[in-house]
């Protein structure tokens, strides 16, 4: 199983970028996708998740809502996070995570799958 969290990089505030998390050895829209980001000396921080595609409601944590949404491609096995008028806050490592059991609604129970991270960094 390989989790890839992509698309990353350095935006000035009230840019854009979209974030991509691809699987290989799993179809993602079996499960709850979760996104992550953890900022330089603070803990990680769940951003949102989607359910899986049975369900297909997503959710998003009041910092971010109104300004990023998720949604999932399963012809291309990819969930995405678009992320808008972003913020210096919002500078982290974003990390997509596969949720269990299979056919969650969000929350999953737990994570069990975790990709690597992509760097997002809001500065001018």
């Amino acid at each position: 199983v390989q989790l890839q969290a992509s698309g990353g990089g350095l935006v000035q505030p009230g840019g854009s970028l979209r974030l991509s998390c691809a699987a290989s050895g799993f179809t993602l829209r079996y499960y709850a996708i979760g996104w992550f980001r953890q900022a330089p000396g603070k803990e990680r921080e769940g951003v949102s998740c989607i359910s899986s595609s049975d369900d297909g409601s997503t959710y998003l944590v009041d910092s971010v809502r109104g300004r990023f949404t998720v949604s999932r491609d399963n012809a291309k096995n990819t969930v995405y996070l678009q992320m808008n008028s972003l913020e210096p806050e919002d500078t982290a490592v974003y990390y997509c995570a596969i949720g269990a059991p299979l056919g969650s609604s969000c929350p999953p129970l737990r994570y069990d799958y975790w990709g690597q991270g992509t760097l997002v960094t809001v500065s001018s």
